[in-house]
């Protein structure tokens, strides 16, 4: 039975240097992507008030997108030949978004914080496509383009749930 080729070397165009430092953005993306999903999450359980039912279902989609999206960054990182970071200790030393404590927050809050941490997301990401364009890897900053898409909208919607 054959067996598959192994090289220890990635011929993808880029330096190992290049698809390192890309790397090194993606996981500490892929903290901050984590510990808004955790904040999604416990959101979600937590959530209470006059519109429960609407906002525990926000807080799902948020959730359920962002999971997604934690995929997607760790895969990207993978590609390049990257290790990916997967423990809760290593996702908390890399993660520049602070912890929010649902226990406390009426879900006016819980909405605000989400918005907030799109909007930071968004902002580093404007600096992580930067990176990988001088990396010269085009196809993380064009991947990257497409999240800072996505975190953009998110917090679009979460502000116009609380406006009026």
């Amino acid at each position: 039975m054959a067996t598959p080729e192994t090289r220890e070397t990635i011929e993808i165009g880029l330096t190992a240097e290049a698809r390192n430092t890309v790397s090194n953005v993606l996981n500490r993306l892929l903290a901050d992507e984590f510990l808004l999903y955790v904040r999604a999450r416990a959101f979600h359980w937590n959530v209470t008030g006059r519109h429960f039912k609407q906002d525990h279902e926000l807080f799902e989609e948020e959730y359920e997108a962002l999971d997604e999206t934690i995929d997607e960054v760790a895969e990207r990182a993978r590609t390049l030949g990257g290790k990916v970071q997967a423990t809760l200790g290593q996702f908390a030393q890399a993660a520049t978004l602070p912890e929010a404590d649902s226990t406390e927050m009426t879900s006016e809050q819980m909405i605000a914080s989400m918005r907030d941490g799109h909007e930071a997301l968004a902002r580093q990401l404007r600096n992580d496509i930067q990176v990988a364009d001088e990396a010269g890897d085009e196809a993380t900053a064009d991947f990257l383009t497409g999240l800072l898409e996505a975190h953009e909208k998110r917090a679009w919607m979460l502000r116009s749930h609380l406006e009026g």
